[in-house]
């Protein structure tokens, strides 16, 4: 079942000058993203795959108001968007004192397992819980959720065992982890899962309802291009895969030319195709759009910024 505001609150709102757009800026320069482990054919429709996403919904970060929900309750497969659950955790865990952002954590040989996105961290060198998070949240970084992950729970198994109490405490019942990373099972890499993470795109806002309430979030989502200290302790500038955020042709205004998108996270994966957790803020209120399972990046980048665009619309009027 579709509810939709956008059409007569975009009419309203435009002419109340709610969508206004300044001059484009020029671009500074940007650190080129890593390549990719293999280049793999892009999957056709399925289950976990389609056009325009396997599901959708946005709604008021301050009530939960539901303003549009498409096949929310469809199961996908959320690839890196499993990072918020795992960045979650960890900054649950700063919180109670377990540790903090300054505290050094030393990597498993787990993390070099990892694939592309990562940051290089090998087993005994050493990161800060803040520049991992940096990592994890700007460049996606697979290795420095297995770090945080291990460094947390002690294991990955204990600590995807948290991942899901914690996903059932927030009432996220169409969700499984099975890893802190989002990477699919490969029968190249000697992964410990066997399964594909799988939840919703109503799951999903659950998660970001939650993870918000923790600002400092903010601090590593609306980062364009970071510069973190690896584990060679060597300064590396990480490039955001936020389109919407980063790119000037996807990038959404208000009226007074602030930017509104601030987060939160992207993913990928050939099986389970582009899915993103999208937030933006205009005149002191906040939305959130989940879209998960697009056929492409471009589409869901399409589709997610028209969501944040109708429900600032919405929240604004």
């Amino acid at each position: 079942m579709k509810t939709r505001f956008g059409i007569a609150i975009a009419a309203v709102c435009a002419a109340a000058v709610c969508f206004g757009a300044p001059a484009k800026k020029k671009r500074s320069a940007e650190p080129r993203r890593p390549a990719a482990a293999s280049s793999v054919k892009a999957a056709p429709e399925s289950a976990f795959r389609r056009t325009p996403y396997v599901g959708a919904i946005s709604a008021d970060a301050e009530s939960g108001r539901i303003l549009f929900s498409d096949n929310a309750e469809r199961e996908a497969y959320p690839a890196s968007v499993t990072k918020l659950m795992t960045a979650l955790l960890v900054l649950e865990d700063v919180k109670k004192g377990r540790y903090s952002l300054k505290d050094k954590v030393v990597a498993t040989a787990e993390a070099y397992q990892s694939e592309p996105s990562w940051i290089g961290i090998k087993a005994g060198q050493s990161m800060s819980v803040d520049d991992l998070l940096m990592a994890l949240m700007v460049m996606s970084a697979n290795d420095a959720a297995v770090v945080l992950a291990v460094n947390s729970a002690g294991s990955l198994p204990a600590f995807v065992e948290r991942m899901n109490a914690r996903a059932a405490e927030l009432g996220m019942k169409n969700t499984a982890y099975y890893n802190p990373s989002g990477l699919p099972p490969s029968a190249r890499r000697r992964y410990p899962w066997k399964k594909f993470n799988r939840s919703t795109a109503a799951d999903q806002l659950k998660l970001a309802l939650e993870i918000i309430k923790h600002p400092e979030i903010f601090k590593y989502t609306s980062t364009k291009v970071a510069t973190v200290v690896d584990g060679n302790g060597k300064s590396v500038n990480v490039l955001n895969h936020n389109r919407i955020m980063r790119m000037d042709k996807f990038k959404i205004f208000n009226p007074d030319g602030s930017e509104a998108v601030d987060g939160l996270k992207t993913g990928y994966i050939n099986a389970g195709g582009s899915s993103i957790v999208l937030t933006g803020r205009r005149g002191g209120r906040r939305a959130i759009v989940v879209v998960l399972g697009s056929i492409n990046a471009n589409t869901r980048e399409e589709h997610a910024s028209r969501l944040l665009k109708d429900a600032l619309g919405a929240l604004c009027w």
